[in-house]
């Protein structure tokens, strides 16, 4: 199944895909986008684009399990993509993704200009990445 992680941000918005065998999850690109509805509407028209199947959107839980501001910014985006697509939209708990990608953007030695134009994506691929293993381990 295509499916299409989304990794919400107040200014940058970071989007990865993976392959119909749902084996490999690929950074895609930024959308740079302040107004709340119209980052939806360009997130949503990105997703057709890909013809995704599902999307999923990333959730940051806070450390202790609780849903903070943050976390309820991101629910409230996923149902604006649910009222703009006709697939499934699903919240997956991104604990920790941005940190992983930092560290994998230092593996990489991307600094500065060039880690701050990929981060938002690679953050999506990461939450992309734990959501695949989920399905993988239990066969969803």
């Amino acid at each position: 199944m295509k499916i299409v992680s989304v990794d919400f941000g107040d200014s940058h918005t970071g989007i990865a895909e993976c392959d119909r065998l749902e084996m490999i999850a690929t950074p895609v690109c930024i959308i740079d986008e302040r107004r709340f509805e119209v980052c939806a509407d360009k997130v949503a028209e990105k997703i057709k684009e890909l013809g995704a199947e599902m999307a999923v959107v990333g959730d940051p839980v806070n450390m202790n399990g609780t849903y903070g501001p943050r976390s309820e910014k991101c629910r409230e985006f996923a149902e604006l993509l649910r009222a703009r697509l006709d697939i499934p939209v699903q919240m997956w708990d991104e604990r920790s993704s941005t940190v992983t990608a930092h560290n994998i953007m230092n593996e990489l030695d991307r600094r500065g200009k060039k880690r701050k134009a990929v981060i938002d994506a690679a953050a999506a691929a990461v939450i992309l990445e734990s959501y695949l293993a989920y399905r993988r381990n239990h066969n969803v």
